[in-house]
């Protein structure tokens, strides 16, 4: 999967229900680029699409079984990389690490 359709599957988890307009908006994208993303991750079985509860032109997109647990297995091999990569770091350099991680919390959030 592309860098594009793993964030736009994310986010998509994130925010079930969420429209493609409301999705591209989310994401910084053209409306018609988010469309292609999603038309791929259907086809793939990792999103479905249902008719909008309150507008009929609209549909909403959410995450399928699939591709909760593709998010689920993504995040066990980052975590998986992350912690081995931890491990390869001096104690001075985790604690280094720790007084950030706050801070990068802050920026994350903004």
């Amino acid at each position: 999967m592309t860098p594009t359709q793993v964030a736009t599957l994310v986010a998509v988890e994130r925010h079930a229900g969420i429209t493609p307009g409301e999705l591209a908006e989310h994401e910084k994208v053209q409306p018609p680029s988010m469309t292609r993303v999603i038309a791929v991750l259907e086809e793939r079985g990792l999103v479905s699409r249902t008719p909008h509860p309150s507008d009929r032109r609209q549909v909403s997109v959410s995450v399928t079984e699939r591709g909760s647990a593709l998010l689920k297995e993504e995040r066990r091999r980052k975590e998986a990389w992350l912690t081995q990569r931890l491990k390869e770091l001096s104690p001075e350099e985790r604690a280094v690490l720790r007084q950030a991680a706050p801070i990068l919390e802050k920026l994350s959030r903004n």
